[in-house]
């Protein structure tokens, strides 16, 4: 049995629901108990590697804060910026960054 998740048309909560297939019409929201409900597609994420997020990276504008509070995404302008400019950054520079993510962590922490 599938878990869906709906929203309701009455409260505008959202809802998810354990559903069989046949059980489907009878379906009411819990909080209001009104009965139009409409399936929604549920959000869900999905992991990049460095080097998707690297290929994706418009080093021309400037990132939103939200990309910065992933730490993997510390230090990524700087790495693309030297492979534009066909520098090679080297093991060393990888320690660098990690050094920077985990400074950047201890920050937010405090």
């Amino acid at each position: 049995m599938p878990v869906y998740e709906y929203s309701c048309g009455d409260c505008g909560k959202k809802v998810e629901m354990l559903v069989r297939s046949f059980e489907e019409e009878g379906l009411y929201c819990p909080f209001c108990k009104g009965t139009s409900l409409v399936r929604v597609m549920s959000s869900f994420a999905y992991h990049r590697s460095e080097g998707d997020r690297l290929a994706g990276l418009d080093t021309s504008t400037r990132s939103s804060e939200d990309y910065y509070k992933d730490d993997r995404n510390v230090g990524l302008w700087a790495k693309k910026r030297m492979k534009e400019m066909g520098m090679d950054p080297g093991k060393e520079f990888d320690g660098v960054i990690e050094e920077a993510r985990k400074k950047a962590a201890d920050d937010v922490k405090d």
